[in-house]
């Protein structure tokens, strides 16, 4: 899991002179030593964001969110949409301020996507709790050439349907691709992905490539 001290709830690179905090992992970092950072930092940071591995898995996640709430930042949470139950324990305490959610596939699909069999309804209701958190919040979805077309991304769209907002995130291969398979694969070209966010832009208020 990584915590990034973060200003805003934007992953954007500084600016020319501008210093940025860095990502935080907590299999590095004791619990402490973070809170210490954080207190230090507050009035000059305004936001955390939780990140993955999947945060959710984390049993004591809640009571962690929080303590940092307690030092009055907000946080965005990012999440695989695996654990319903934790999500919304989270939401019904109001410790989140921001929700980002990956779909990696039409649900039909989920196990080609991730190499093992989730419980497609834990995603569903997932999906549904996302959207009726009275929270801002983002699904997003990455696009694998060869794997995600039109098809399925107004599969996708379908059980989003009516969404704030949803992201197209281009593939990027490299070397640090847990599926070696993907290593070499070239991103679609951005016409491509355009012509893929015109139809996904029908399940969503908001749709754009990132």
């Amino acid at each position: 899991m990584l915590v990034e001290p973060n200003g805003k709830f934007k992953n954007k690179p500084a600016q020319a002179g501008q210093a940025q905090e860095g990502p935080f992992s907590l299999q590095n970092l004791e619990e402490r030593d973070l809170f210490v950072f954080l207190k230090e930092r507050q009035g000059k940071l305004d936001a955390v964001v939780i990140s993955g591995g999947e945060p959710t898995i984390q049993p004591d996640l809640p009571d962690f969110m929080a303590k940092i709430k307690d030092l009055g930042y907000k946080i965005k949470l990012d999440t695989n949409g695996s654990n319903p139950d934790r999500l919304q324990e989270i939401i019904r305490r109001q410790l989140v301020d921001y929700l980002a959610m990956d779909i990696k596939a039409p649900l039909s699909e989920y196990d080609r996507a991730t190499g093992v069999q989730p419980d497609i309804n834990r995603i569903r209701q997932s999906i549904a709790l996302v959207k009726q958190s009275r929270r801002p919040y983002e699904f997003r979805t990455t696009v694998v050439p060869g794997f995600l077309d039109t098809e399925k991304i107004e599969k996708i769209g379908a059980e989003i349907k009516m969404a704030e907002k949803w992201f197209l995130q281009s593939f990027q291969p490299g070397p640090d691709l847990v599926d070696r398979v993907f290593a070499n694969l070239a991103p679609l070209t951005a016409a491509e992905m355009e012509e893929l966010r015109g139809h996904a832009a029908a399940f969503a208020k908001f749709c754009q490539i990132r």
